[in-house]
């Protein structure tokens, strides 16, 4: 019998109480849409994530796009991220009219390179058909980029920072979350990401007052926040004024109350995460290319764990057999995809992702997995010799 990828109902029998009462109390409510468990969770959320603003939202994808909408990012302009990374992070780019420019990784975080940032940044300038104006670091299989490096990148170059944390919402680099250097953190509330709900929804981190309201309006059909009614009398629900065109992206009243029973247990799961990667850093010693590295003074929230092997697709099969699921993060980075393939590729092309779409596996990870079951895909990734 297989056992789970991820198991989400070793943490659901945990608080399946918790989650039934939170939900009823929703029920009875009768406030389904933006009820008072959103601002509640909002307010939680910012808190965990040393924001003084979370600004929750339909789902991961259109957290990404809120501040590039909120920053007018338009045609003309150049938004930097990697191509080893889910679809939507360079996605959201062309919504704007905008366009993404992909850059390569470093061959042990698989995590933006610097270095390649700043060399994409300077061809594009010395291009000149693009505008540089936005870059997006992807917190990968849930490690904190190297955010002190690119953030003087940004600093000098006079360009916003968005860390993509869909898969890292947690991490730390020195004790610090993404949004001490990021302009914004966004994240994924997909149910398989580390801080996951019971269908899709995601969040905005901000320490920007005015663009969180601006994202407000955008994110509810560009209806008119505080700053647009300052000195103007209108006598209507303000939702009723739009100022701007938006778009429908609220997270559901359930899916807070939710999100709220699961924040309160996230500190002491990410713990439980660091225990299972350990266990298999350690039993994986010479038996794979490569377990995963983090970086200096990080802390990953481990939404996945990543080795590499030189003959993946065998050690998959073999896996299988053995009842043990595997998945592969990513098998065609998005640079080689039909609809991203005549985007900007960074100078000297990105061969350190297209050699890591190779090799990379992931295997079974979740706060739950049981010391006897890990042993035995430490096992059998030891005894595999195809």
């Amino acid at each position: 019998m297989s056992m789970p990828f991820i198991d989400l109902a070793a943490q659901q029998r945990r608080i399946r109480d918790k989650i039934d009462a939170a939900i009823a109390k929703v029920l009875d409510s009768g406030a389904y849409v933006m009820g008072p468990q959103v601002r509640e969770f909002e307010a939680k959320l910012a808190e965990f994530g040393q924001a003084k603003l979370a600004l929750s939202c339909a789902n991961g994808t259109d957290a990404i796009v809120l501040p590039l909408m909120a920053w007018g990012v338009r045609r003309g302009d150049a938004v930097f991220c990697p191509s080893f990374t889910f679809a939507a992070t360079p996605e959201v780019v062309p919504w704007v009219d905008a366009t993404p420019v992909f850059v390569d990784v470093l061959p042990d975080t698989f995590n933006l390179d610097p270095a390649k940032l700043d060399a994409a940044i300077a061809a594009v300038k010395a291009e000149g058909r693009l505008t540089p104006k936005v870059v997006i670091a992807v917190d990968l299989f849930g490690q904190p980029a190297d955010y002190p490096a690119i953030k003087a990148i940004c600093d000098r170059e006079g360009l916003k920072l968005i860390s993509d944390s869909a898969q890292g919402f947690g991490c730390t680099l020195d004790g610090k979350h993404p949004l001490h250097w990021a302009d914004v953190a966004t994240t994924s509330f997909f149910p398989a990401k580390p801080l996951g709900c019971y269908g899709d929804g995601g969040a905005v981190l901000t320490n920007d007052a005015t663009l969180w309201d601006l994202m407000d309006s955008y994110r509810v059909h560009g209806k008119a926040v505080g700053p647009d009614l300052a000195g103007k009398t209108f006598d209507h629900d303000p939702k009723y004024l739009n100022t701007r065109i938006g778009m429908n992206s609220r997270l559901d009243t359930i899916q807070a109350a939710i999100l709220i029973e699961k924040l309160a247990l996230f500190a002491e799961e990410i713990e439980l995460r660091q225990v299972v990667a350990n266990r298999y850093a350690e039993g994986l010693k010479g038996a794979v290319i490569a377990t995963p590295a983090v970086i200096d003074g990080g802390v990953s929230v481990w939404a996945q764990y990543v080795i590499e092997h030189e003959n993946r697709d065998g050690l998959a099969a073999h896996l299988k057999t053995q009842g043990i699921p595997t998945a592969v993060y990513y098998p065609v980075p998005m640079h080689l995809q039909a609809p991203y393939a005549h985007f900007p590729r960074g100078a000297g092309g990105l061969p350190v992702t297209e050699a890591k779409a190779e090799t990379v596996l992931a295997l079974p990870m979740h706060p739950y997995l049981g010391e006897a079951d890990q042993q035995k895909i430490i096992e059998a990734i030891r005894a595999f010799n195809g």
